[in-house]
């Protein structure tokens, strides 16, 4: 990876994630080829928390269609980062609760 910046690409805000951010865990949509260690780190030195730990999910392309066209859509992963219990929170998800 070049940059922290890089392995972490935008927030995922859902009922679900904001519900699950009351227990200290973020979603965020992150590069496909980072691993949980790289994630961690991102984390950790971008928003100055301590993570316990990060569950990540690949998620593959859907096929769409446009007329007689077919494609599909990005292939993304998804990463869970639970926050230590000392550790403060993420302010960009708490303006959602």
């Amino acid at each position: 990876m070049t940059s922290i910046y890089d392995v972490i690409r935008r927030p995922i805000v859902t009922e679900r994630s904001v519900a699950a951010a009351q227990e200290k865990k973020y979603t965020f949509e992150v590069d496909r080829h980072a691993n949980k260690i790289e994630i961690k780190e991102a984390v950790e030195k971008i928003f100055d928390v301590k993570v316990a730990s990060v569950n990540t999910m690949n998620f593959k392309g859907k096929t769409r269609r446009r007329g007689y066209t077919s494609g599909s859509t990005a292939a993304w992963k998804k990463a869970i980062v639970t926050l230590t219990a000392d550790s403060k929170g993420i302010e960009f998800f708490e303006s959602f609760t």
